[in-house]
């Protein structure tokens, strides 16, 4: 199965046990296959940081000097963060970037990345850092 070309046909929004809403996979996908490619706004640093700071519900998916903003992306945007993640982020070109299955996950499970910034991990309310408080 290539899952990355018929990424709308297998993962679906809905609430998530992390936050707000999340995405999942109706299918089992295999550690290291491509899941689908991040496209969007390409910007740079400077630029992903000003909206950042100036807007609400900026989603913005990075791997070296790519930044992407998702915004106008339905499903992607959805997903969140766990220190336990399941997916990576790895470039693919000048203007998109893969997301890639860090392990097996099983149907149903929520894909999640790590977000790699220091302050997300204060704060952080995954299942794994949930369960350390």
């Amino acid at each position: 199965m290539n899952i990355e070309n018929d990424f709308e046909k297998y993962v679906y929004v809905k609430d998530s046990q992390i936050h707000g809403k999340g995405i999942y996979t109706s299918v089992p996908i295999k550690d290291g296959e491509k899941i689908l490619i991040i496209k969007g706004e390409v910007i740079s640093g400077n630029e992903c940081e000003r909206r950042e700071d100036e807007e609400n519900n900026v989603y913005i998916f990075w791997n070296g000097d790519t930044y992407i903003d998702t915004n106008n992306t339905e499903k992607i945007k959805y997903i969140n963060h766990d220190c336990s993640y399941n997916c990576e982020v790895h470039d693919r070109d000048e203007s998109s970037l893969w997301l890639v299955a860090a392990r097996d996950i099983a149907i149903d499970e929520e894909l999640t990345i790590d977000y790699g910034y220091e302050e997300i991990y204060s704060s952080c309310s995954c299942n794994d850092c949930e369960n350390k408080g």
